[in-house]
């Protein structure tokens, strides 16, 4: 299987990860869901430690939120959180599928925060300091990489806030 944009990033940055494989359910309804449930099956990890990537338009700018699979976005706390980056947007919203994958140059559910084909302004949950890795998509349905939050904040040059709720 050919690297993803998220891996080549993550290599060509010298940071230490590793990519995890598990079978994809196209009649899956929930990305997230079924990521922690494969990893969990097989590495024995703990729900919260698996982050889904979910862009967002703040005042008309896309930007990336990273929150845990269990928990939702709290969309004004990733606006606060990202008014610097998005030119001080207050309100925020889930931005629509096309210009997901245009800005990204992913499809939903294999949304990496890394490696996207436009920078976007991140802001990282918190609860990723909790952790000593976390797992986040490789860019493709059924790929996750696991890494420190250190370097998932660094490679993203994310801001770090209590977005999720």
């Amino acid at each position: 299987m050919a690297a993803t944009p998220a891996v080549t990033a993550l290599e060509r940055a010298g940071i230490a990860h590793t990519v995890h494989r598990y079978p994809h359910d196209p009649r899956s309804e929930s990305y997230g869901d079924e990521a922690v449930a494969a990893l969990a099956d097989t590495l024995g990890i703990h729900a919260g430690q698996v982050f889904k990537t979910l862009v967002i338009d703040v005042g008309g700018t896309l930007a990336v939120a990273i929150v845990p699979v269990p928990r939702r976005l709290s969309l004004k706390a990733a606006a606060a959180a990202l008014s610097e980056a998005t030119s001080g947007g207050t309100k925020a919203r889930m931005a629509d599928e096309r210009s997901v994958t245009r800005s990204t140059g992913y499809v939903l559910g294999g949304v990496s925060p890394i490696g996207q084909r436009s920078a976007l302004p991140t802001v990282v949950d918190r609860t990723a300091l909790d952790w000593p890795e976390v797992f986040c998509s490789a860019g493709r349905r059924g790929l996750e990489v696991s890494l420190a939050p250190a370097d998932l904040i660094s490679v993203t040059r994310a801001v770090v806030a209590d977005v999720a709720i």
